[in-house]
């Protein structure tokens, strides 16, 4: 019941400044139709599966300024610490969060993925893969962003980690740029960039690969165990707060 409070409120914040939302699920196709044929030129028939789950690893990680900043935002009007003194415990708190943004990066995904099928002819040869690589996407990006809104101090903080963190993250791991084209030594460390294995589960589920979706979600639950248990130390011990806030 405490986190359903929790999840009923944080739907009523997103709505009523839906423009952060809107933006990070439309530009994607912008930018999946503007890229579409320069990848199709560089690597064949992949070109469309890597139009569409590139851009959509690049701006789902993009995204998590939205996961973040709902979160930073509890912090400066300190409402945080009010729920953190309710015996709400802090996973609760974090699943009271989780819940409506989970909706916000899911809805992310099926947009991006439902236009590449149905305006691209993107191909899906295992479904039921897909919605599992995208929902261990969705969950490993729900906790990055709660660790990171538990770490920064502030919005500019936190707006500047998750530009550089993003566009860092999914160059690495071959979102904007396939990764054959990158150079050894960035192929070499790709594997250390959660994108990358989002890449992996995402475009295994395209070619019906059940191997590669696994073990790219399986490396995609531990990052999200990780960044879950160091966001909930952080709230439990109170280093949430900030005198900047």
């Amino acid at each position: 019941m405490r986190s359903l409070a929790l999840v009923r409120l944080n739907l009523a914040l997103l709505a009523a400044e839906p423009g952060a939302v809107i933006s990070r699920i439309g530009m994607p196709l912008v930018m999946i139709t503007v890229l579409r044929p320069l990848y199709r030129a560089a690597i064949g028939d992949q070109g469309t599966t890597h139009a569409v789950t590139g851009m959509l690893v690049l701006f789902s990680l993009l995204g998590l300024s939205i996961v973040g900043g709902s979160l930073l935002t509890e912090r400066s009007w300190h409402t945080l610490d009010r729920l953190r003194a309710t015996p709400a415990s802090p996973w609760q708190i974090l699943t009271g969060k989780a819940v409506a943004l989970g909706g916000v990066l899911l809805a992310q995904q099926a947009v991006v993925l439902g236009y590449g099928v149905v305006a691209l002819g993107l191909r899906v040869a295992r479904p039921d893969l897909l919605a599992l690589a995208s929902l261990a996407w969705a969950v490993t990006l729900l906790l990055l962003g709660a660790a990171a809104a538990m770490t920064v101090r502030s919005h500019s903080e936190l707006g500047a980690v998750n530009d550089l963190g993003a566009l860092l993250l999914s160059t690495l791991g071959g979102a904007m740029v396939p990764l054959s084209l990158l150079p050894g030594w960035a192929q070499t460390i790709a594997p250390a960039s959660p994108g990358y294995w989002a890449l992996q589960a995402l475009g295994g589920a395209a070619t019906g690969d059940p191997a590669a979706v696994l073990h790219g979600v399986g490396v995609l639950l531990l990052v999200a165990l990780a960044a879950g248990l160091y966001a909930a130390w952080r709230m439990n011990r109170g280093w949430g707060r900030s005198r900047l806030l």
